[in-house]
């Protein structure tokens, strides 16, 4: 350790140099001649710093700290001679221990430090290597370099959601370091050249995968997806390449530099309703040993209420955990360089100390202007477990994006040919503007998804009318039952061509409907190949070929690939498609709608067949206008398009019910009569504007 030359110790205890610490600095901090440890509790007596060598279970000193250590809540003091390549450290608080008032104070037991930047214990997937949590200090050493963060306009986004370890743990992934950042790093050639501009990744703070595990049919089944948090400011070591002692966190930093330096923003989801400690019949190793009736909504008798679904509800608003949340969001902006965060079952976050939703919510609002956060998107699932659902009225202050359920929902029924859809599915294209006033919410509110983790893939959407759960061991009563899907004639895998042929256009359909949608786009990982999950639809603990991506159908699918591939440049060459912009030179309205009739915009409740056409200019300024026409009957209909002036005229882009090949005629594939396409049944085609002018 270096020389100390700039303090005197106060005091010795227990065979070691301290004083007090920096109070406003949490957590446990190396300053190169100490490392200053500050924790807080409002209910505990007595506070002690435990110290272990590493790997051991049994500490090698017990450091009280001193009462007049104390200001407030906060007890800090700064420990000399510490070597923190070779320590583990815990808190020990003394007080109350009256479980029925929520006081759960044990000065035995050994306390995780909620502000750890590093935890040991679980450092290799899937095996617990200690019986209690240490944290470790970490020396960060990380070097940023010269470093330009890319600037996307949210309604730019396509965002590509996935499991740091499912995406590339499968050998079919072809990488060196599977189930790793690194592996995920090895394969941002393949996303850049698909062509999305931000990732979001499943939860990647420290959690215990191993939390409930359990043996069914001979699986092992585990808390595979990561909700569960064990430390929110501690990467999950479990997802390292090799252990990084006392510098975790570089390698997830490389895959953040990585993504950037490559046009990719990156966004963390992130789990501030809940923790892997539980309800009463779960653990005690962090905050309920801390300050369980701060950190936790509680009942009156000490139980946990539980609109999270999952045990335990964080208590968000109370002011505590509010300023605990900020600080690290924080240190994720500041020392991660993420771009952005989902938060998952975020109206949770909305609620009171006693549950009841609030109207301004105060960390919502604090989140929203926090002068640190100010360029990070912040997007909200916005609904919880006990029954809130907020899609749509999530308070915003114009910076707060939202999950938009009610676009997956509408899309699914409209796509596979429900009745009274019509007018809804334009809605969701359009924007949502039904349910996101731009007046109140400005026009970065809604991400478009028909998939994400939890639910059906977008193959299976279409394999399976019902969810096939069994392998989770819940004899299929777990996940949605209301996934408004459709097997196309079979249930699961088929070799009938046909029902085969009529998947694959219905996926296109559902990308072409998502690419051309105005609002941020996003789909789950695997989807722009037909990955499957054979029909589960609640994968959360099946850490194995079921949630795995299987790459070998990126050959087997190629076509979708490519129209997805296709669809998304053709998005990013059309800015009418993303948002308004300047006015079209031809007189045509920003968006107008169409049904089989030009601009004859009634929808009845059998009605299955829509058209909307975008207008304006494109970046170039000239004028650009594409027809988006889907048709979710299940018959050929002549669909009219809208009169052009002279030297104008329609050419097909996209048509998905002719197999998808670059360079393709689709002008020439697609019959038509003139102006009226005859638009196949369960189809889709995008037109665009040739004008003889700018040809």
């Amino acid at each position: 350790m270096p020389h100390r030359r700039h303090y005197t110790p106060v005091e010795t205890i227990e065979g070691f140099d301290v004083r007090p610490g920096l109070y406003t600095l949490n957590g446990a901090t190396a300053l190169g001649y100490a490392v200053n440890f500050t924790v807080h509790s409002s209910r505990a007596t007595a506070c002690s710093v435990a110290l272990f060598h590493r790997k051991a279970e049994k500490p090698y000193a017990v450091i009280p700290i001193p009462d007049d250590y104390r200001i407030g809540d906060t007890w800090s003091i700064m420990i000399f001679d510490i070597d923190i390549y070779e320590v583990e450290y815990t808190y020990r608080l003394d007080g109350p221990n009256d479980p029925k008032n929520g006081l759960l104070f044990d000065k035995e037991r050994d306390i995780l430090d909620p502000y750890a930047r590093a935890v040991t214990g679980q450092s290799k997937w899937g095996m617990k290597t200690q019986d209690t949590y240490h944290g470790r200090i970490v020396a960060d050493q990380f070097d940023w370099g010269k470093y330009d963060e890319p600037v996307i306009p949210f309604s730019d986004l396509v965002i590509y959601e996935l499991h740091v370890r499912g995406f590339t743990k499968d050998p079919s992934s072809g990488v060196l370091c599977p189930g790793t950042f690194e592996g995920v790093i090895e394969k941002i050639p393949y996303l850049k050249e698909l062509g999305i501009n931000a990732v979001e990744l499943m939860p990647v703070f420290e959690f215990d995968e191993i939390a409930d595990s359990r043996i069914i049919n001979g699986e092992q089944l585990i808390n595979y997806w990561g909700y569960n948090t064990t430390c929110f400011f501690a990467p999950n070591t479990g997802y390292t390449s090799k252990p990084e002692f006392n510098h975790e966190g570089d390698e997830l930093k490389r895959l953040v530099r990585a993504f950037n330096d490559n046009g990719i923003q990156v966004f963390l989801d992130v789990v501030f309703n809940h923790t892997s400690e539980g309800n009463e019949d779960g653990p005690v190793f962090s905050f309920k040993g801390l300050d369980n009736t701060v950190w936790y909504m509680l009942t009156p008798d000490g139980h946990y209420f539980n609109f999270s679904g999952c045990g335990n509800t964080f208590n968000c608003n109370h002011p505590v955990v509010q300023q605990f949340i900020i600080d690290c969001l924080r240190y994720w902006a500041i020392e991660y360089r993420v771009d952005g965060f989902r938060f998952d079952l975020a109206s949770i976050m909305g609620r009171s100390e006693s549950g009841a939703p609030m109207e301004m919510p105060p960390l919502l609002k604090a989140l929203a202007y926090d002068p640190i956060l100010t360029k990070v998107k912040l997007i909200a699932e916005a609904w919880d477990a006990g029954g809130l659902y907020q899609v749509g009225s999530f308070p915003s202050w114009h910076r707060w994006a939202e999950w938009n359920g009610r676009y997956r929902d509408d899309m699914r029924c409209f796509l596979k040919g429900d009745a009274g859809m019509a007018r809804s599915a334009v809605q969701r294209i359009t924007g949502s503007r039904d349910i996101y006033d731009p007046a109140i919410r400005g026009d970065n509110a809604s991400v478009n998804f028909l998939t994400c983790h939890d639910g059906f893939t977008l193959w299976d959407v279409y394999s399976y009318s019902h969810k096939h759960n069994e392998a989770n061991g819940w004899m299929n009563l777990d996940g949605m039952d209301a996934n408004h899907s459709w097997n196309c004639g079979a249930e699961g895998e088929t070799d009938d061509p046909a029902v085969n042929d009529l998947r694959i256009r219905m996926v296109k359909n559902a990308f072409t409907s998502l690419l051309c949608s105005r609002g941020a786009a996003m789909f789950y990982s695997g989807d722009e190949f037909c990955n499957t999950q054979s029909g589960n639809n609640n994968a959360y603990c099946q850490d194995n070929a079921i949630s795995w991506l299987d790459w070998s159908r990126l050959d087997k699918f190629r076509e979708v690939h490519d129209y997805v591939r296709d669809l998304i440049a053709f998005r990013k060459a059309h800015p009418v498609l993303r948002r308004e912009t300047a006015a079209c030179s031809l007189g045509f309205p920003s968006v107008s709608i169409h049904n089989c009739i030009a601009w004859n915009d009634s929808f009845q409740e059998d009605s299955r067949c829509i058209g909307i056409l975008f207008a304006g200019r494109d970046d170039n300024g000239d004028d650009d206008m594409v027809f988006v026409g889907i048709n979710a009957y299940w018959e050929t209909v002549p669909m009219q398009l809208p009169d052009l002036p002279i030297g104008c005229g329609w050419t097909a882009a996209f048509y998905t019910d002719v197999p998808y090949c670059t360079g393709a005629d689709f002008n020439a594939l697609v019959p038509r009569d003139g102006n009226v396409l005859k638009l196949a049944g369960r189809s889709a085609v995008v037109m665009t504007l040739r004008n003889a002018l700018h040809s």
